[in-house]
Formats: structure tokens, sequence, C-alpha cells
């Protein structure tokens, strides 16, 4: 029996804990009936439902992936193959930061042998990358060249790192997962009112490229909400994926027009960068926090090492008893926040290049270190913390989905174009996207990134090596099985994002839907400001001002896509601040 739903609409308003929660209905969503099993995780009390499913459920920002997903989970496929399906259908169903032409992280648990694996299949700096090429002549980062041009592009990922993980833990045949995206760009589909508005915003630096535009543009202007988005090069690309694997991607007729598209326009990436680039298979950052274990990505990403040295830090404070965003549990999230930030800024980059203190980094006694700075009322000023000594301790736009199946195996992925629609490029023939993830490089040390990020000598650019990034897909484990899944994008704030997302299903008890719905905030070290969404208390924001924080309230942050596993079945959640976005299941 099938018992799945989606939501539709716009979150109106939302307050948490001691607050009010105000949500806006669902549209077309149906909930199970309240159960024994139900009753004992507080259902009555449950303010805004997940969706619920038996067998297997996939979380993702668009509905019509999610809908692939579910589809290979019900033919007999496992929680790999139905998250490659979703990667891929994603690429043609989400162009603004679904791909083939960017890359990004998955989180797996293997239920056969209860291991935990962490699948980096993220951009790699071209051969001919160099560490001062975004600066001009007088030594300063040239505006927009790591951002609108060839040179912004990354050796791509995602075809190679989908491919590897279905080969390694998946069932069924590439061409078989494929087809479905096939068919989707071959036919197209209406373009959302979100997507609309993307292409709106976006439209001057994706109409610079005329293989861009003859895609997402009509009568000179980006398709509008209800215009049909058909993309045939695509469709191509993925007919030739589906016969001959990652091969014609990495060595034949796809890569040669990514590479023949660079030459034209000065970019950087060459065959052999192509021909070379490897996924590597990694191990997880872990931590324990309140009995639960929570496993993430390890570096090239910050965004496990730094997730579970915040959470070490806020184990000490009784943050159940304190309310979730109230004034005082958002104090101890800020200052942590910042301390963590502050270390990312001094070490984190790619381990092939750097050396990481990650077992320093997520140490509990350095967390115990730093949290002797923290005062329960004064705010320490960005401009007093400094990078801490872990060492001692060694022993946006981007999407993210997760899919969990009746074996027991949960996946957590999130890749990226960088921002929305990458450098805007398509490589001309293939109808693919090209990322600009070179910016998530450090131009020039102690100068932000796109996001306002400080980055150092860690992540300078260097031939071969792999951008630092924030995406944190993430598991959490009770007992040795999967708990919670989940993710968000953002760029800077997918790591607070996913942070408060694992923090309000433990300490506040939340299920999926009203961890979603619940307001986020986020302090990253510099700029000294604490960005919180509305919807809190202005009781609340009235303290925090007088304690100090420079508070701003600033549009939504991340896009959570959370399964939770329950003894009686799945809930999930797609995150409301994305209409598209659906969460299904059998």
């Amino acid at each position: 029996m099938q018992k799945s739903a989606h939501k539709r609409g716009q979150l109106l308003g939302v307050l948490a804990a001691s607050l009010v929660l105000a949500f806006s209905p669902l549209v077309n969503a149906s909930t199970p009936a309240p159960s024994a099993a139900l009753v004992k995780y507080d259902y009555d009390q449950d303010i805004f439902h997940p969706v619920y499913a038996k067998n297997g459920m996939v979380a993702a920002e668009q509905e019509l992936a999610t809908r692939v997903g579910v589809d290979v989970l019900k033919r007999g496929g496992n929680a790999v193959d139905a998250a490659v399906a979703v990667g891929f259908a994603l690429a043609v169903v989400l162009p603004n930061a679904g791909n083939l032409g960017g890359g990004g992280f998955m989180m797996l648990h293997d239920a056969r042998s209860g291991k935990d694996i962490a699948l980096d299949f993220r951009e790699i700096a071209p051969v001919r990358a160099s560490r001062d090429m975004y600066l001009d002549d007088k030594g300063n980062v040239a505006d927009g060249r790591s951002l609108y041009t060839h040179l912004a592009v990354g050796v791509p990922g995602t075809v190679a790192g989908m491919e590897y993980a279905l080969k390694q833990w998946g069932s069924m045949k590439l061409a078989d997962i494929i087809a479905p995206s096939i068919k989707l760009a071959e036919e197209g589909m209406p373009v959302s009112v979100t997507l609309a508005k993307m292409l709106q915003v976006e439209k001057d630096n994706l109409g610079k490229w005329p293989g861009t535009r003859a895609i997402f543009f009509r009568n000179g202007e980006p398709l509008k909400a209800g215009d049909r988005l058909v993309q045939k090069d695509l469709a191509k690309s993925l007919r030739l994926l589906a016969k001959h694997g990652s091969k014609v991607f990495y060595q034949g007729e796809i890569g040669d027009k990514i590479v023949a598209e660079m030459a034209r326009h000065g970019g950087l990436i060459s065959k052999d960068d192509l021909r070379n680039y490897k996924v590597e298979q990694r191990e997880p950052v872990s931590g324990d926090y309140r009995g639960y274990k929570v496993v993430s990505m390890p570096p090239p990403s910050s965004g496990g090492t730094h997730i579970v040295q915040i959470l070490n830090m806020l184990e000490r404070y009784p943050l159940a008893q304190y309310g979730a965003n109230s004034a005082q549990t958002i104090h101890y999230l800020a200052e942590t926040m910042k301390l963590a930030y502050a270390d990312r800024a001094e070490y984190l980059g790619d381990p092939g290049f750097v050396k990481v203190p990650v077992r320093g980094l997520t140490a509990k006694r350095y967390a115990d270190e730093l949290a002797a700075r923290i005062d329960p009322q004064a705010v320490l000023p960005a401009s007093a913390i400094k990078p801490g000594k872990p060492q001692p301790y060694e022993s946006d736009q981007t999407t993210h989905y997760s899919v969990v199946d009746s074996k027991g195996n949960a996946v957590a992925v999130t890749y990226t174009l960088n921002l929305n629609f990458g450098s805007g490029i398509v490589a001309e023939g293939t109808g693919i996207l090209l990322n600009n993830e070179m910016d998530d490089f450090s131009a020039k040390p102690g100068v932000p990134n796109a996001y306002g990020l400080i980055g150092g000598d860690a992540n300078a650019i260097q031939p071969g090596k792999r951008p630092l990034s924030s995406m944190s897909p993430t598991l959490v484990l009770k007992d040795g099985k999967p708990w919670l899944v989940t993710g968000s994008p953002g760029g800077a704030r997918i790591i607070t994002t996913t942070l408060q997302t694992i923090v309000n299903a433990i300490d506040f008890g939340m299920n999926p839907a009203e961890a979603a719905a619940t307001p986020r905030v986020h302090h990253q070290w510099l700029p000294d400001e604490l960005r919180v969404e509305k919807g809190l208390s202005p009781d609340t924001l009235a303290i925090l001002r007088q304690q100090g924080y420079k508070v701003a309230v600033k549009p939504t942050m991340g896009r959570t896509q959370t399964i939770q596993v329950r003894p009686d079945g799945l809930y999930g959640f797609s995150d409301p601040r994305n209409p598209d976005g659906a969460t299904l299941g059998y």
C-alpha cells in the first residue's frame, strides 16, 4: 500500500519551541492515521507532519527527479541505484544545480557490511591552473574572472562519481538508470515558477553564451513559467553515457566537445585533465553526540569536520532545556559557529596537498579548550577570534537529496555547479552546463569568495587540487543503523543548516517537517554578523542585540532534504523554502 505525499505551497512564517509555529497548509498532502507506534513519537503533538512510507523513500529538490528515484526503488533497485538515477534526472529538471558538468560528495551506509563510505567526486583544478590566475596586474582579484568565464571551470567529477557508485554498490545497469532522464530531456518539462525566476535573475550571465541561450531563452528572453524546457543536446549526451559509460565523457565525444569549448574561449581544461580525473573513496568524519553517531564528509569538504567540531562544543549545554531558537540556544549556536569557521579559514583544504588536522579539530579535548572561551552571556567579537591550535589533539547553488531503501541502505548526496547555473556556459553541442567551482579556491588569501568565506594558503589554487567545499551530506546513526539522512545546499550556510537539522531532531525532538520549517541562524566568523531568517520572536532578537550581536534578517538559508528512519517506517520532508521539492515513498 502506498503511503506517500509531497508538500506544495510556501512557508508563511514559523516560530519554534516556546514560540507559536505558524505553517501554511499542505496542498494535496496526506499523512498516515495515528497508530500505536506513532503515538510513541508524539504524533498528536506534531504541529507539522512529514511524509510517511513503509519501504523506501526519496527526498529531492525537484518532484520529477524524486519520482524517478522512487520508481527505481519500486523496480527492486537499492538506494544507490535510486541515488544515481536521481543525480542524472536532476541534471535535466534542476539545471541551476543538478548537473553533469559539476561535482560533489556522496555519503553511503552499506547495510550488508555495516560500513559508512564517503565518496569524493569533487571538481579538480586543471593542470594549467596557477595560484594567481584570478589576479589583475595590480595583484587584486579580477571581478568575475573566477565566476563567469571559461577560466572558472574545474574538471567535472559528477559523471565519474555516479558511475563509480553504481558499479561498487548498485544493482542495476547504467543504461536503465539513465533512461528516464533521456526521456525527460527529449520530451521536455514545464518550467516552474521557481526555475523561471532563477532564469530571469541570471539572464545577463546566461545570455552571454549562444549555446546557453539556445536552451533557456525564447525570442531573446529567458523561458517563462509554463514554457516547455526541451534539451535535445543533453538528451544526446545522456544517450552516449547510457551506451558507453563515463569513458565517453572523459575520453570520448563529450569530452572532446568540452575541450573544444575551452580552447575557443581561453579555458584551461585539456584532454589530459579529463582523462586523468579520479574519484576518491575516503574515510568519513565521525563523532558522537548525545548517544548518536554523526557521520559526514571529510576534506576537501569542511562540512563534516566542522559539524562534528560544533556538536562537540554544544554537547555541554542543555539545549533542550533552553528551547529551540531561544536567545540562549542561539547564543551558543553563534559562538560555537564562529570558532569553527575561524578554524576553517586556516586549516581546511585538499588533503592531497595540505595536512588537515581533522582528528585535532574533531577531538573532544579541543572542543573543551574552545568552549572555555564561550561566556554564557557575553558575545566574543570576531576580531578577538583567531584560528585555534588543534594539532596537539591529532591522534549556492548546490542541491542535496537523500535516499533510504527497504534493506537499510542510506545515501546522502550533495552536488553542485557552485552558483546558479554554474558559469552559465554550456559546452557547445552537449547541452551540459559547466561549473564555476574554481571560485571555491582562495583566489587571494584573506579575500572572501562569492559566499563571503575567507580562505588561506591551505586552499590556494594548485594544479590537480580539489577546492574546499562546505557540502555536508550527513548520516546520523543510532545503534549502528541510519536514523537520519540529511543535507542541504546553501554555500557557506550548508554547514550550519545541516547542523541545525541534526540539533532540531536530537535535542528538540522535531520530526523532519518541523526541523525543516524552523527558522535558521548562521554565523561564519567574518563578517561579524548573526544572520537570521524571519520568524524569530521580536523579544528574542531584542535580547540578542542587547548582548551585542549584529543581527541581520536576510533571505532564507538552505533547502534540506531529510529522511528519518523509525521502527514503523520512514518519515521525510523536503524543505518548504523550495516549493518544487518533493519527498515520496512507497
